[in-house]
């Protein structure tokens, strides 16, 4: 039985098929796709439960597909894989709502440890979670997305959700970058070198128009890490 159908989008042959039969021997329904294009609309059509998409391809790059996958997939699981030394792109991936990043080339091991990761539903969150208002935003874990002050709705990514999801459980409390790898990437913070937590951050406080100047909603806790402020009223439903 799979555990999980994954999309792989990347037009290099050799490296799309090592990745697929690396994916299917671990137990994933594996689907393939040679170009951007291709690849936008399998997204769009199918229900993968993540899509691994390269960056750099012919007829539509890596970053295009995204963009127009966000429209109508908000919160379609995404990685990117990126040849090294595309900084920039990477970047920008992370700011259209790609959930995280591998740098080619890389192992097996590490490939899987982050489809994981993403994959990842932690048996110890919380997942009855409803309806929370903070700093004048309303936040709906089960739809996903936050009404702001302004009446403007606006949905997170999957990987925006798990952070806020875990800030929220903790809030009031500064969480470090190392506790928000371990407990959201399922990654081990030793040794581990990435702006991924920042940047994610850096994206969630853009959903929730918090201007990171001066946060109202997740505040920046120096030497330590990052808090969500206490909750202006307690959750409707479930309970953090």
């Amino acid at each position: 039985m799979s555990i999980g159908s994954i999309l792989v989008v990347e037009d290099d042959d050799a490296i799309r098929r090592g990745l697929s039969d690396a994916l299917s021997y671990s137990g994933y329904s594996v689907t393939e796709a040679p170009d951007g294009e291709v690849g936008l609309d399998l997204a769009l059509s199918m229900d993968a439960d993540l899509v691994l998409l390269d960056i750099m391809m012919p007829k539509m790059d890596g970053l295009e597909v995204l963009a127009e996958l966000r429209k109508s997939k908000p919160a379609q699981p995404v990685i990117f894989l990126t040849a090294r030394g595309e900084e920039y792109d990477r970047i920008g991936g992370l700011k259209l709502g790609a959930d995280d990043y591998i740098v080619k080339p890389f192992s097996i091991d590490e490939l899987l440890a982050r489809v994981e990761a993403v994959l990842r539903r932690s048996p110890g969150r919380p997942t009855t979670l409803g309806v929370l208002t903070v700093a004048g935003r309303s936040i709906d874990f089960e739809r996903r997305e936050v009404v702001l002050e302004s009446g403007a709705r606006r949905t997170f990514t999957e990987r925006e959700h798990e952070v806020l999801v875990f800030l929220s459980s903790n809030a009031g409390r500064a969480v470090s970058r190392d506790e928000l790898l371990q407990n959201v990437w399922g990654l081990d913070p030793r040794g581990t070198h990435t702006r991924t937590v920042d940047m994610t951050i850096a994206r969630l406080r853009e959903t929730l128009d918090d201007d990171p100047s001066s946060p109202d909603v997740i505040r920046t806790v120096r030497g330590k890490g990052y808090m969500l402020v206490e909750p202006d009223s307690p959750v409707e439903k479930g309970n953090l």
